[in-house]
């Protein structure tokens, strides 16, 4: 009998008593178990069973399924019998931070206060008898959604004495997706706010915390010690790049071809492969995403289920207000091309912006980036890595996300692009002054829009956005040598019979240029004096072929000529 595919359910309990199709993660338990570690906080990318490896932890451990034993039987878990003592034995704290998203401090903060509130009213029943003092019974009052920092800082940590006088246990302690609203206020611009909220709440519950047993928190980024974490001396972070539980999410290729073979679909492995393998843990390779895999097990349909269901926000945002050399990066990682980087998985969030490599570290915590290989630098003491995007489909999410730059109803970059290559230069004039008008701002990452260094951040997001549209027509390249210089932008026809294009951008510099029609006529001098051409003519490029345009700037201003 082919078992049930059960797309986007995140409870263990559910998926056993449905018999739906389930790939075996029970391990984990043993694995953490016995790591016998205080604080344990494991960072993988989104959509790779974080949420139901969580349940799945609480439907063992948590008294509230005692006598479940019916959950693991036939699990790998359930072989080791020293562990059957263990099911159902201990008060379970579960919570998650998923849901915890807004544009001001306020608003997610009230968040964070909503979930706790819910979770006081889960165990209300502890109020019930004498098993609490009254001075435990009063913990309840001060729960609310107004409450003062310091009581929800401390609510975690009071309910926790709750449960251990009730039941004579210490308390497990599970929390996923403790960086959402971390990332959240980065992108918002409430990051100090947050980051003082959640130290505070932190090490009240997890390291001054005596009725504590144990505690696993999930995130797909490891947040700075010293701006959450700087008082938890207790815990041990477990990346993409560690050893420890590298089998224990997502699923391994042998995982995946079984469940093809279990369903009939052998034949698919070589496709399924290049679709959606690619991610890497510890020295574990060929990792496949579970979303992606159930989705196509479900719909048999190539397409990227991951991407399409994963907030690329904060990335996004890193690319687009990031300087040129980002984009150039992408451009060749988007052409199938490797970055060779020193990686820091210590976020620092305050840093993204101005720290170099801080945001292929990013990257490659949320599974965009893949590891080819690693060689540690004795002189730095840390490891330079050789990283690529993951496979087929994070390749596709990168060129949605770059086509939304561009998606507004008021951003004509399409007609822009008919235009060129049309050799319409009156069109392509009017067409580029609307788009640089309406996305200018947001291609700046200053608060006010910088004269000096929009047009080049401009330039490389209009590039990506060349390589991205124009993709089954030419083969886009920029800041590449070529003559006697370095060429800003070059589009080489794929057709035998389509025109070729040599870009070149310029910001008017009023000391030598009177108008912006001069600055046009610089930049259409320096493709001719730098020979620009000459990789497009060696490509066998008729010159009749190649068409020059100069690209002049002053502020939002344009002139192609």
């Amino acid at each position: 009998m082919k078992p049930v595919i059960s797309i986007g359910t995140q409870s263990f309990e559910a998926l056993r008593q449905n018999h739906s199709f389930y790939v075996d993660k029970t391990l984990l338990i043993q694995e953490w178990w016995e790591n016998q570690d205080a604080v344990t906080l494991i960072t993988r990318p989104r959509r790779f069973g974080k949420t139901l490896n969580l349940n799945t932890l609480e439907c063992f451990f948590s008294n509230q399924y005692a006598g479940r034993n019916d959950l693991f039987e036939g699990l790998a878990i359930w072989e080791e019998e020293k562990y059957h003592s263990l099911q159902g034995r201990f008060p379970v704290i579960s919570l998650s931070f998923s849901t915890v998203k807004g544009r001001n401090f306020k608003t997610a903060r009230d968040g964070i206060m909503q979930v706790i509130v819910n979770l006081y009213s889960k165990f209300h029943f502890l109020l019930e008898g004498n098993s609490l003092n009254p001075m435990m019974k009063d913990f309840f009052g001060y729960v609310r959604d107004d409450m003062s920092d310091s009581a929800a800082g401390m609510s975690l940590h009071r309910l926790s004495a709750c449960l251990n006088s009730y039941y004579g246990e210490q308390v497990i302690i599970l929390l996923d997706e403790y960086d959402t609203p971390l990332q959240e206020a980065y992108v918002n611009g409430y990051w100090e706010q947050m980051g003082e909220f959640i130290r505070i709440l932190f090490n009240a519950t997890f390291k001054t915390n005596p009725y504590m047993k144990r505690a696993f928190l999930t995130g797909i980024t490891r947040v700075s010690k010293e701006s959450i974490f700087s008082d938890l001396n207790n815990l041990t972070v477990v990346t993409t790049t560690s050893e420890k539980y590298r089998t224990r999410f997502g699923f391994t290729e042998k995982e995946v071809f079984d469940a093809l073979d279990a369903l009939n679909l052998s034949a698919e492995k070589e496709q399924v492969k290049a679709w959606y393998d690619g991610f890497v843990f510890g020295s574990q390779r060929d990792i496949y995403n579970p979303w992606s895999i159930t989705g196509f097990l479900e719909d048999k349909v190539y397409k990227p289920y991951w991407a399409n269901t994963s907030s690329n926000n904060l990335v996004s945002v890193l690319i687009r207000e990031g300087q040129p050399d980002i984009k150039i990066t992408m451009e060749d990682l988007l052409d199938g091309k490797s970055l060779t980087t020193e990686i820091d998985e210590e976020i620092v969030f305050h840093q993204l912006r101005r720290k170099h490599g801080a945001v292929w570290s990013l990257l490659l915590a949320g599974g965009y980036l893949r590891v080819e290989d690693r060689t540690f630098n004795p002189e730095t003491g840390r490891f330079s890595y050789v990283l690529k995007l993951t496979n087929r489909e994070v390749s596709i999410s990168f060129r949605e996300m770059i086509r939304d730059w561009f998606a507004g109803d008021h951003v004509p970059y399409n007609d822009f692009l008919k235009a060129l290559l049309a050799g319409d230069v009156k069109a392509m004039n009017r067409y580029m002054n609307q788009v640089a008008l309406e996305t200018f701002s947001s291609f700046d990452s200053g608060k006010k829009p910088s004269p000096e260094a929009a047009p080049e951040r401009f330039y490389h997001g209009f590039v990506l956005g060349l390589m991205v549209e124009l993709a089954d027509k030419y083969r886009i390249t920029s800041n590449r040598e070529s003559g006697f210089g370095r060429y800003d932008v070059m589009a080489e026809p794929l057709n035998a019979t389509a025109p070729a294009f040599v870009l070149e951008f310029k910001v008017r510099d009023p000391e030598e240029e009177s108008s912006l029609e001069d600055t046009v006529n610089a930049a259409l001098t320096q493709i001719r004096e730098k020979a620009y051409d000459t990789e497009l003519k060696a490509r066998g490029i008729e010159e009749e072929r190649i068409r020059h345009y100069g690209f002049a700037f002053e502020g939002k201003r344009v002139l192609i000529g």
